[in-house]
């Protein structure tokens, strides 16, 4: 059985890796559509740069699915 404090342990690892993800994806798309509408060739820099925040939110998805688990402790 899952105690109450993992299940709200879980909800805050994951809702901070989405937050964390939206923050930083707000300024690398602002200044990625700046560059794209500067130099077009360079769309796979900016697409590459775009996604890699995109792992804060599965970093933040497996944490939480460790802790409902109880696979630590």
């Amino acid at each position: 059985m899952v105690s109450d404090f993992a299940v709200i342990g879980a909800g805050l690892a994951i809702a901070g890796g989405l937050i964390g993800t939206g923050m930083a994806q707000s300024g690398i798309g602002a200044a990625g559509m700046g560059i794209y509408a500067e130099t077009p060739e360079k769309f796979g820099k900016v697409l590459f740069f775009f996604v890699i925040p995109e792992t804060l939110w599965i970093i933040g998805f497996v944490l939480g699915i460790i802790l409902l688990k109880g696979i630590l402790g």
